[in-house]
């Protein structure tokens, strides 16, 4: 198994040392074009997690969906299995549920 790295290392090779155009080069690699183009979009998001985590410290009984409805309502277009992986991964400190 080839990462996706790598592949794209090695068609970058060949077409600078063998002067081949990148459609020829990753067909005789056996490699998809779209493959070795991709290119992973990283959201910048720092802001939110810094929001939703000074939201649940201050309203340390609310649980996710909860916050959900908070941050949305500022403006903020979250996804729920986001919020709940953020949630229960230990990125919000304090936000365990009351037990009596």
């Amino acid at each position: 198994m080839v990462t996706p790295a790598a592949s794209r290392k090695a068609v970058a090779h060949l077409m600078d040392h063998h002067q081949m155009s990148e459609r020829r080069t990753c067909k005789a690699m056996g490699f998809c074009c779209m493959a070795i183009r991709y290119e992973t979009r990283r959201s910048d998001d720092h802001d939110l997690r810094e929001r939703m985590k000074a939201l649940a410290h201050e309203r340390r009984c609310f649980g996710y969906r909860r916050l959900q409805v908070l941050l949305r309502r500022e403006g903020h277009l979250v996804n729920h299995k986001w919020l709940f992986r953020l949630y229960r991964g230990g990125e919000v400190d304090g936000t365990q549920a009351w037990r009596a």
